[in-house]
């Protein structure tokens, strides 16, 4: 069963995702946090400006919301580009994938989301096209097939994934570019919170704009959201005026805590706890006792566990670092009062 959540980094509605796109920085110099990446890729793009030549392939990837699909408009913005966007899943035959490419100018981009989940037969006929700029279509069968050259023009592939170890190798090694988006600092979700209520004209004070960021688990696209239901609390509760209260008030009914985590990061940690104490176990034995997909936990649980240093992966599976709990105020399997929480 997979489930909606607030704290997933994915967007949980095309409504949602075409209220953020008002939201998203339009130029480089706009871009708040990933100071790394936004370094390397000024330097990408003036050194392609200067030469006036296309931007090399670029590879994106890391956790889901955190600017994978806002760097690759606001590069098409830099190169003064048209972009054309598109998905892995959306690419079912290479005759999908050839209408686009002979489409595209000199300098245009093309955005493939989730390049990871390509078909086979799509990735190797997107081979040429990467790396001399030509693709090879075949028309009539058998003893009356012919292979036809079809010359491109010089484009940007900009691909962006979540599963950057589920990409071929071949795949992998045609891009000149690939960064890696991490998750961000509190500081930097703050300016964005701070920076998104100025756009949706909300005020906010800092102490207020602080108890959003620090519960977006380092993902500016849950800092928005939150920041969004904290708006329609106040207005609903307090009249419009957003106080750390009220913002906590708002965040406490979405069921997250001061750390970010909802009521499935805790009872993954539990069950690791309380059913297998403290691990190691595997993803799917965790998976069937939740009632949840294991694909779910992989990529919309996990990650921020892992990267807060709660749980750990070992070869023999998951394991809760218990020196952690303390500091997260989770309980260990032990405490009745866990169990009454739980079941």
């Amino acid at each position: 069963m997979s489930r909606e959540r607030i704290v997933s980094g994915k967007p949980l509605t095309p409504e949602e995702e075409n209220w953020s796109v008002s939201l998203r920085p339009q130029a480089l110099s706009e871009f708040i946090g990933q100071k790394g990446v936004v370094e390397k890729l000024s330097i990408s793009l003036a050194a392609a400006k200067k030469r006036e030549e296309p931007l090399e392939h670029l590879l994106l990837y890391g956790p889901p919301g955190l600017g994978k699909t806002t760097l690759a408009n606001i590069i098409a913005k830099e190169m003064e580009s048209k972009i054309f966007t598109t998905s892995g899943p959306a690419l079912e035959r290479s005759a999908d994938l050839m209408g686009i490419l002979t489409n595209l100018n000199a300098g245009d981009i093309l955005f493939i989301d989730e390049i990871h989940r390509l078909p086979t037969i799509v990735e190797e006929f997107l081979y040429p096209a990467m790396e001399d700029f030509k693709i090879d279509f075949v028309v009539d069968k058998g003893a009356y097939a012919k292979t036809l050259n079809v010359p491109l023009k010089q484009f940007t592939l900009v691909g962006a994934t979540t599963r950057a170890g589920f990409l071929s190798a071949p795949l992998r090694e045609r891009f000149g570019l690939s960064y890696h988006l991490d998750f961000y600092e509190t500081e930097d979700l703050n300016k964005i919170v701070q920076r998104s209520a100025k756009l949706l004209s909300v005020e906010l004070n800092l102490e207020a704009c602080r108890e959003v960021a620090k519960r977006a688990r380092g993902t500016p696209r849950i800092a928005n959201r939150l920041l969004r239901r904290v708006r329609d609390y106040a207005e609903v509760k307090t009249g419009g005026q957003i106080t750390p209260q009220s913002a906590t008030d708002a965040l406490k009914i979405e069921g997250i805590d001061e750390f970010g985590l909802d009521e499935l990061d805790k009872k993954y940690i539990r069950v690791i706890l309380l059913h297998h104490e403290g691990g190691p176990v595997g993803v799917e034995s965790i998976a069937a006792t939740l009632n949840e997909e294991a694909e779910t936990l992989k990529e919309v649980v996990e990650p921020y566990l892992l990267k807060i240093g709660l749980i750990s992966r070992t070869r023999m599976g998951r394991k809760v670092n218990e020196a952690m709990l303390k500091d997260f105020k989770i309980e260990n399997g032990t405490s009745q009062k866990l169990q009454k929480e739980l079941f």
